[in-house]
């Protein structure tokens, strides 16, 4: 057997609005009272190394968190309700909402100072989604088409989307809606970051010719997810690690091409773990075939 062939997409890993809510909260290592307000990114190793250097986990809905120290609002966001009450308390506020985030929160603002009647396509119960309805009580978020029955008939709808959706099952959703309240104005703003559709796109070009793609990212990551999805999808076999030892030596028995990519909260160190261990693994292989090789060679 050949060795495995290891391809990298284009695009993959950490976005920079993750890295620089990273390297924000890494510069109050210093500081003895820190509290993220949630969790920082979904990302298990970053999550460890927060710990270990003495960041505390709070509530975002808990102005009791960490009075008097450092709290930060984490790359997902927060409502203007949520991060006006934060900055009414003793603690210094760290904001580190990645600033296409921001720009969601702007897009549906100006939709509902607009007269549009707020919708979020995304994933319900998730932090940014969250934020985004947070000051629109009022709001429906539509996760799938069960959801689309609850918007409204008439008058005028105005859409956004979380920003680490699959901008075509965006797009589906959309034109539901569309074609479903002929009596409605409708508006939709693109607010699906561009490192997610790169990513998407990387990875569909990827699942054109291996056999088996390989997603890092922590188990509760939003887009991770989405790219295991769209994998699947496309009928390319994939699996989800969170770090290299979570690869199992079986995955790649048969396999000649693997992809690897990550998500968004993914550090570049881990990838390139993943990456090696892969390659080792693809050694052991080689090197069973080999010994298999030879006995057969000695019973013949």
């Amino acid at each position: 057997m050949s060795k495995l062939n290891v391809h990298l997409a284009s695009h993959y890993g950490m976005c920079f609005g993750v890295r620089d809510a990273l390297a924000a909260t890494r510069s109050t290592y210093n500081e003895s009272d820190v509290t993220v307000l949630g969790q920082l990114v979904h990302n298990p190793v970053v999550s460890q190394e927060l710990t270990e250097n003495g960041v505390k986990k709070g509530d975002l809905n808990n102005p009791t968190t960490g009075i008097g120290g450092t709290v930060i609002i984490t790359a997902h966001g927060a409502s203007e309700s949520d991060r006006s009450r934060w900055s009414s308390t003793q603690s210094k506020v760290l904001d580190t909402t990645c600033p296409l985030v921001h720009k969601a929160h702007k897009s549906l603002v100006s939709l509902v100072d607009s007269g549009f009647f707020p919708v979020v396509i995304g994933k319900k119960g998730h932090a940014e989604v969250n934020g985004l309805v947070g000051d629109f009580p009022q709001a429906i978020v539509i996760e799938g088409d069960e959801d689309i029955f609850e918007v409204p008939y008439e008058g005028k709808i105005g859409i956004v989307s979380q920003t680490t959706q699959p901008i075509e099952r965006v797009n589906e959703l959309v034109e539901k809606i569309r074609s479903t309240r002929n009596a409605c104005e409708v508006k939709f703003i693109d607010t699906v970051c561009a490192p997610t559709k790169n990513r998407q796109k990387a990875v569909k070009d990827l699942s054109k010719f291996c056999d088996l793609i390989v997603v890092v990212g922590g188990s509760n990551s939003n887009n991770t997810a989405q790219l295991v999805s769209k994998v699947e999808g496309l009928g390319c076999r994939a699996v989800q690690v969170e770090r290299p030892e979570d690869l199992i030596f079986d995955w790649f028995i048969g396999a000649k091409d693997v992809g690897v990519t990550a998500g968004t909260s993914t550090l570049e160190e881990t990838v390139t773990s993943v990456s090696e261990r892969i390659k080792a693994i693809s050694d052991e292989m080689a090197l069973k075939d080999r010994e298999c090789l030879g006995k057969e060679r000695i019973l013949c």
